[in-house]
Parts: C-alpha cells; sequence; structure tokens
C-alpha cells in the first residue's frame, strides 16, 4: 500500500513506515501530524485517483525532527561592471515517520 501526497508545494510518494523530509510542518517533536492532501493511493483493492484529492482519505504521521538544511549561496554577477550581490538561505524541513494510510 502507497500513497502520493501533497505538503509543501510537493509531490511525495509515501508508504507505511517510511520517513520523509518535507517542508516545515507546525507541531513539537514527538507530535502527530496528519495530511488531508493525499492525491492517489494503491491498496488491494486497487489504484484510486482523486479529482484532485481523494475525499476523506488521510495520512497520519509522527514528526521525528524540526531542523534547518546546510546553507546555500547565491551569487549574482555581472561582469565589468562592479557589481556583485551574496545572499545566502536555509531551508526549514521536518521529519516525517509514515504511521497510517487511512482511506474511507
Amino acid at each position: 500500500m502507497f500513497a502520493i501526497v501533497e505538503t509543501g508545494g510537493k509531490q511525495y510518494r509515501i508508504e507505511p513506515g517510511d520517513v520523509v523530509r518535507v517542508e516545515r510542518l507546525e507541531g513539537e517533536e514527538g507530535s502527530q501530524v496528519t495530511l488531508d492532501s493525499v492525491l492517489a493511493a494503491q491498496t488491494d483493492a486497487g489504484f484510486q485517483v482523486g479529482r484532485p484529492k481523494l475525499e476523506g482519505a488521510k495520512v497520519v504521521g509522527t514528526i521525528l525532527k524540526q531542523g534547518r538544511d546546510k546553507k546555500i549561496l547565491i551569487y549574482k554577477y555581472k561582469r565589468r561592471k562592479g557589481y556583485r550581490r551574496t545572499k545566502g538561505h536555509r531551508q526549514e524541513f521536518t521529519d516525517l515517520r509514515i504511521d497510517q494510510i487511512a482511506l474511507s
């Protein structure tokens, strides 16, 4: 059994027991999170596709870790003009363990 969920503007293929790194979700470490945006699911009965989402379907997971990724540097440069700009960014993330995929 697997499901395709959308969170943080990205889509993930998940199965129960998977640990996925997603865009930051609100909550403390160890707390339960419910993802309602299930786009498709594969079960023993077959493959179900939502239009655009499956009604009544949800994915329950546990927050393992909240953190920030490594810094990436953005550097802009124009030759012979003396123009240089440096900017940094650290993306916040949530490590999520998938506990259950529930379809109605």
